[in-house]
């Protein structure tokens, strides 16, 4: 199922995404920029999300994931991410920890290899 999750979004598959999301996910996407805290419902998730696609020019993917691992109602993916915007490039790996329950995803916690450069590129 989280593989689903990551090939919807990879393929740009919003409804498929949404289907493997909970009505009340909540997700924490670290840092000190724009985009960073904590998200509650696919409604905000959602947003933010595309918040990201908007302000990378549609270019911010989740171009690799290289492992998938789990402990209980817990996964753990690395992931390769990247988004360019105005001369700027952003490429960098990641761990996403996500907590499945019934067959969706009910809260993600994000990590990024370079929380510094990460916040230099998406802004305040």
């Amino acid at each position: 199922m989280v593989r689903n999750y990551f090939d919807a979004l990879a393929a740009g598959d919003l409804d498929t995404v949404g289907e493997l999301l909970s009505p009340d996910v909540v997700r924490h996407q670290p840092g000190a920029n724009r985009f960073s805290g904590k998200r509650s419902g696919a409604g905000e998730v959602f947003a933010m999300i595309g918040g990201m696609v908007e302000a990378s020019r549609g270019t911010f993917r989740i171009d690799r994931v290289d492992h998938l691992t789990g402990n209980g109602d817990l996964v753990a993916a690395t992931v390769h991410f990247a988004a360019e915007r105005e001369g700027a490039s952003l490429a960098l790996d990641g761990v996403d920890l996500l907590r499945v329950s019934g067959g969706v995803i009910v809260e993600a916690w994000l990590f990024g290899a370079d929380q510094a450069t990460e916040d230099a590129f998406r802004g305040g």
